[in-house]
């Protein structure tokens, strides 16, 4: 997941007591001279303020952002002592992440960060919420996936979805979204990510009974890459169609995910345009820092776009952190361009095991045809009359027979403008006639204005409204209704200063 960055003015030194006392109550920011113990601390009060406030937005957004600034700072020794000090004695979770934590300190075989009794001086002051059982979960949850211990996670996770599922509050509905993301993560580490699937339908199942939102969003992607993840296609699209999301997306990140999903699940099924459109859609959505999000949908947007015909620009290919993971999709490109059949075999047969980790396989399987057409259209560009012998040879195929039968498929389905004679064994290409005397103009432009037009229908979706803008606002305390006399009187002093 894209860390967020955070970018915030520094506090102003107080000029005097009570200003310094006046802002003794204010949650302090996150400040980069602070130390990981004491961040911790500050974003343990942002938590209990957020509940208290039940401001969701704010745990979404300024907790989560703190705490991806330290998050690499983390160690066992400091967090077994937010875990000791901030959770009270009979918390649920506490024996669990102490001893998750110990055992992540022994592997690491580093007596310095050994889990010990707390030294520092700045403490965080216990609570009962459940909101911070669940924050200490994840930090903890965290620094065991960055860790790659995926066992230690799995254990820890499991106990907190067991834990999260006795409570129904919107404040930890950000916090659960999370814990349930490194769930699936540390089950999919283990390579037994179909032992949770009927958890992950029930934990859905309960989130959109309690409208929580961040969860069904969470969750339906959690489903969508399990389903996926063995090649369940038709299972995933079923579950897709049924699912309920909110209307508003609440996660840029879990929006731009389904909306990579989903253009798999299009692409697979043979609906080209939709998935390239989705694909399209999280790829110019994804953040500049997910890198590997980015690497991902390019690589099957490509292979949409040469399946739909189109050729992908040189620059798709050259940007930067794309260049070598796109090399393999770089060279079928150049061969779908040229029609080469025999380059095409080459480049398929050489990144083999490339398109098998990428799950790509099957879309270039149906690539070949694709090659074929291209090179037809070249060879009918050049050749007004050639020999349907010459075309198999030029295209590498095997007989004549079969060369025939693709070329007259060509011919029906639009790639080509050309006749057949049978009994001569030729092809007879006709006349290119002018781009712009056909419909294709007009559908490209068609298709720019429709583009334009989801555009503007996102942006106003995701324009936020007051929910109580309708409603008829309460005059303020200190209006006061002028009495007949003032008006009155009013009246007249404006009469008396006319001249």
């Amino acid at each position: 997941m894209a860390k967020a960055k955070d970018e915030e003015m520094k506090d102003a030194e107080p000029t005097s007591t009570k200003a310094s006392t006046a802002e003794a109550d204010v949650v302090p920011e996150a400040d980069a001279r602070l130390s990981p113990t004491d961040q911790l601390s500050a974003n343990l009060a942002v938590l209990e303020k957020a509940v208290s406030l039940k401001e969701t937005r704010m745990i979404s957004g300024r907790l989560l952002r703190q705490t991806a600034a330290i998050r690499h700072q983390l160690t066992p020794q400091i967090l077994s002592d937010f875990v000791t000090k901030a959770l009270p004695e009979d918390a649920t979770m506490g024996p669990v992440l102490l001893k998750q934590l110990k055992q992540a300190a022994e592997s690491r075989m580093d007596t310095q960060d050994a889990p010990k009794e707390a030294t520092s001086q700045t403490a965080a002051s216990t609570s009962n919420l459940p909101e911070a059982e669940a924050y200490a979960t994840l930090l903890v949850t965290q620094y065991l996936v960055d860790n790659k211990l995926c066992s230690e996670a799995k254990e820890v996770t499991t106990a907190a979805v067991q834990r999260l599922s006795e409570f129904n509050r919107r404040t930890l509905d950000t916090l659960a979204a999370r814990i349930y993301f490194y769930f699936s993560w540390s089950y999919e580490c283990c390579n037994s990510l179909s032992d949770i699937r009927s958890r992950l339908l029930a934990l859905h199942r309960t989130s959109v009974l309690r409208h929580d939102e961040y969860g069904q969003e969470t969750l339906v992607n959690l489903l969508l890459r399990n389903y996926l993840h063995y090649n369940l296609y038709d299972q995933a699209e079923k579950f897709r169609a049924k699912a309920q999301r909110p209307e508003q997306s609440r996660s840029h990140t879990q929006y731009c995910r389904y909306l990579y999903y989903l253009g798999r699940i299009k692409a697979i099924q043979l609906e080209y345009t939709d998935a390239r459109d989705y694909l399209q859609q999280a790829q110019r959505k994804a953040p500049n820092s997910a890198l590997g999000f980015r690497v991902v949908v390019s690589k099957w947007l490509i292979l949409v776009r040469l399946l739909l015909g189109e050729i992908p620009e040189h620059q798709d290919f050259t940007q930067p952190g794309l260049r070598k993971p796109l090399q393999p999709y770089y060279q079928l490109t150049q061969a779908v361009r040229g029609g080469d059949l025999g380059l095409f075999r080459s480049a398929a047969e050489s990144n083999e095991k490339v398109f098998a980790e990428d799950r790509t396989s099957n879309l270039i399987v149906r690539l070949r045809h694709n090659v074929i057409r291209a090179g037809l259209r070249r060879i009918s560009l050049a050749y007004s009359r050639i020999s349907l012998a010459d075309v198999a040879t030029k295209l590498g195929l095997a007989n004549v027979e079969d060369t025939e039968c693709i070329v007259a498929k060509a011919i029906r389905d639009g790639g080509i403008d050309a006749t057949i004679d049978h009994e001569q064994g030729f092809m007879s290409s006709k006349e290119v006639t002018d781009i712009y005397s056909t419909e294709e103009p007009q559908s490209a432009f068609h298709a720019r204005v429709a583009f334009c037009l989801d555009i503007h229908n996102e942006a106003v979706r995701a324009m936020r409204f007051d929910p109580a803008a309708h409603k008829p606002k309460d005059k303020l305390p200190t209006e006061r209704t002028m009495t007949d006399a003032e008006v009155a009187k009013a009246i007249e002093e404006a009469e008396s200063e006319e001249p």
